[in-house]
């Protein structure tokens, strides 16, 4: 039997009652009218014997929220998956709705939040709260080598992940940095990248080369024994 990515429980939840009242205010509101918004927390994409795991920070107000897959119909996702198709690791290089033929290749894509949080800012609380769907998704997904981390909440999310499950680390010897790879005793190797958020992308300050750079080295990571 397959592994449940999303189970009812998942779907259904309201742990964080700002994120809930919000994912839901939007899908009411919509900015794209003639569409059904998704309006629910998001479910992990992907390959389920990914060796990669990209870790996002949470569904988009308009993308994800709107569409139901990672990273899909907006700007993040229209940097992310030409990134992912360059480096072979995707079957095509757009993402606009679930359906849409994508499929992804040894890697796996979640969220350290699974709903849109107002203004892209979780609180804390909320994802202390959320670690436990991305715990849910580690366990069926026994291949995983490297973990990607995109921006700094995602980096720190990890490491509590790990911390929550016993491992002894201190933050402060695993900053989280563009470009930087993490070697951590009992884990997998944790790089990190910039988000790949509109006013990143959009100002410069992650480009396709910066991120074409940091995809290499996680493949070479995934080849790892």
């Amino acid at each position: 039997m397959a592994y449940d990515f999303y189970p009812e429980a998942l779907a259904a939840c309201r742990r964080c009652p700002r994120l809930a009242d919000y994912r839901e205010e939007v899908a009411h509101l919509k900015r794209r009218r003639q569409e059904t918004y998704w309006g629910k927390p998001v479910p992990g994409f992907g390959d389920p014997e990914a060796r990669l795991l990209i870790l996002g920070l949470a569904p988009g107000a308009h993308g994800s929220n709107r569409t139901g897959r990672m990273f899909t119909g907006d700007a993040s996702g229209d940097f992310l998956y030409p990134a992912l198709y360059r480096a072979g690791l995707a079957s095509q290089a757009k993402a606009t709705q679930q359906g849409d033929g994508l499929k992804l290749y040894g890697v796996w894509i979640t969220a350290a939040c699974r709903c849109v949080p107002p203004a892209n800012r979780p609180t804390r609380a909320e994802l202390t709260a959320c670690r436990e769907w991305l715990a849910h998704d580690l366990l069926g997904l026994p291949y995983l080598r490297v973990v990607l981390a995109l921006g700094a909440i995602a980096h720190d999310s990890h490491l509590e992940l790990l911390k929550a499950r016993g491992h002894t680390l201190a933050k402060k010897d695993y900053v989280f940095a563009h470009g930087a790879l993490h070697r951590i005793p009992g884990g997998l190797p944790l790089v990190d990248s910039y988000h790949v958020s509109f006013q990143n992308t959009n100002t410069g300050r992650l480009t396709p080369a910066m991120f074409d750079t940091v995809l290499l080295e996680a493949r070479r990571l995934m080849s790892e024994a």
